[in-house]
């Protein structure tokens, strides 16, 4: 998608695994419409994935960090503010459970994987924004990813259901915070797709077929189309919107049962 809306624009992208994941999809769209990326990625191995990537967009700043460490993110800011001054956007696209704890039931849930959860899959964005906000310019946006499990009930979603409920009032409780400053938060809830992180999750192919099967649009969510709202997002074109959790799902939230047609298909799944 060329197009200059990003022109000038600098922001940093935090959670790119490998060329599959959904913040890349978002950054590479972002390239293409002039903005210039900062990444972080966490220890050697996913550096070894993430550093290709952000050379083949020109982007020469990255930076190690353990979004459960204080002194990591202290050092991310302080980079960014010495290299840029101020930045326009961020992308907090992190999440992490025990994926031994991603299957069966939520009431079986440890209290250090609670914790462990909580910590890095919510409170990471409102850590990382409490830093951002120093070096972010008025009308600056910024990003996390969620998903419906936060809303309703998802087979094996547990503990992360949880925890993207408390990172949607999170971007709700931040842009109040946030909006006097100029700063925009927002949340996009993606349906399922075919990511590291989503493969970890307890019948992650059943849950793939059966968004396809019963979703209005009878098809799966595509990286353009998600990187496209990522785009709109954080750029000036959404520029009176925060607060908010925007759903890119096929429609899959607007239903109360799947049609008639997909149940009698059901039995195929």
């Amino acid at each position: 998608m060329k197009t200059d809306l990003m022109k000038g624009k600098k922001g940093l992208v935090m959670g790119v695994a490998n060329k599959d994941s959904i913040a890349w999809g978002m950054a590479k769209t972002l390239h293409d419409a002039g903005a210039e990326m900062a990444f972080t990625y966490q220890g050697e191995g996913f550096g070894r994935r993430v550093k290709p990537l952000a050379e083949s967009i020109g982007a020469d700043i990255l930076i190690d960090c353990d979004v459960s460490k204080e002194d990591d993110l202290d050092n991310v800011f302080k980079v960014l503010e010495e290299e840029w001054g101020e930045i326009d956007f961020i992308i907090h696209a992190i999440a992490y459970s025990n994926k031994d704890e991603l299957q069966g039931r939520y009431v079986d849930t440890t209290l250090d994987n609670f914790l462990t959860t909580m910590h890095i899959s919510c409170y990471s964005f409102t850590s990382v924004m409490r830093r951002a906000r120093k070096i972010m310019k008025s009308g600056a946006s910024a990003v996390t990813l969620s998903y419906y499990g936060a809303e309703k009930v998802m087979p094996n979603y547990n503990i992360m259901g949880v925890a993207k409920a408390a990172l949607e009032a999170s971007v709700r409780y931040m842009a109040a915070d946030l909006g006097p400053e100029g700063i925009r938060v927002n949340a996009i809830s993606a349906g399922p797709m075919r990511t590291l992180a989503g493969a970890v999750i307890g019948g992650a192919r059943t849950t793939f077929k059966y968004n396809k099967l019963v979703s209005p649009l009878r098809r799966h969510v595509e990286m353009e189309e998600l990187a496209g709202t990522g785009l709109y997002m954080l750029s000036d074109l959404s520029g009176a919107v925060t607060g908010e959790v925007h759903y890119v799902d096929c429609g899959f939230k607007a239903l109360g049962m799947p049609s008639h047609d997909a149940l009698k298909e059901m039995a195929d799944i």
